[in-house]
């Protein structure tokens, strides 16, 4: 519960801080409620599928502070979420390895969809970055539903594949957002998906058995 108490305080500071465009508001308090998930992560079984989770959470933070941070530094916060969903990718396959070929197929429509409208607009120099990152964010999403209908367990399963799938969803509309049209909801939208797949993603540790 305290865990819970700080993660929506930081949210509700940060969503504050957007309303008032404060950005030393939003630097201090956008990395809360990730900080506050990897608290609450230290209570979940301890195993690889947890270290793996909390690396990528550890990254997430660093991509949140770059992110928030004066400055355009875009770049270097994909690279720290690149890693993050590598670690997220490592945690899916260390508990399910079945190849999956629906969610495979999924996974590429999804990222195919996404890359093609970033694409349409005309990426530049971030073009190469930006499909690493696509390829990235598909595979580790394609990892996530493969673990649905395997011997893990089913509530890891689910938790892990709505994270994920809410994950990509946020960094779809940072995508549009950025690179198609600005629209006004966007920076609350964003924030509050990328955080309930972040809640997601952390909570399907907590049905992993010990090892």
């Amino acid at each position: 519960m305290p865990w819970l108490i700080l993660a929506l305080m930081g949210a509700a500071a940060f969503l504050y801080g957007v309303s008032i465009e404060s950005t030393l508001l939003c630097l201090l308090t956008k990395p809360v409620p990730v900080l506050a998930l990897l608290g609450w992560l230290h209570d979940a079984p301890v195993g690889g599928y947890r270290r793996w989770i909390g690396l990528g959470l550890i990254f997430s933070l660093l991509g949140d502070v770059l992110l928030a941070w004066p400055g355009d530094l875009f770049v270097f916060g994909l690279g720290a979420f690149l890693v993050a969903h590598l670690a997220y990718l490592k945690a899916y396959l260390s508990d399910c390895r079945r190849l999956a070929a629906l969610p495979l197929l999924l996974a590429l429509i999804i990222g195919a969809v996404l890359l093609g409208i970033l694409m349409s607009k005309g990426l530049g120099d971030l073009l190469i970055p930006v499909s690493v990152y696509a390829l990235a964010i598909s595979a580790m999403l394609w990892r996530a539903l493969a673990r649905l209908g395997s011997d893990v367990p089913k509530r890891s399963a689910l938790l892990a594949a709505a994270g994920a799938l809410t994950f990509a969803f946020s960094d779809s509309l940072i995508g549009i957002d950025r690179f198609v049209v600005k629209f006004a909801a966007a920076p609350y939208l964003i924030i509050i998906a990328y955080w309930l797949g972040q809640w997601g993603i952390a909570a399907s540790a907590f049905s992993q058995k010990p090892r």
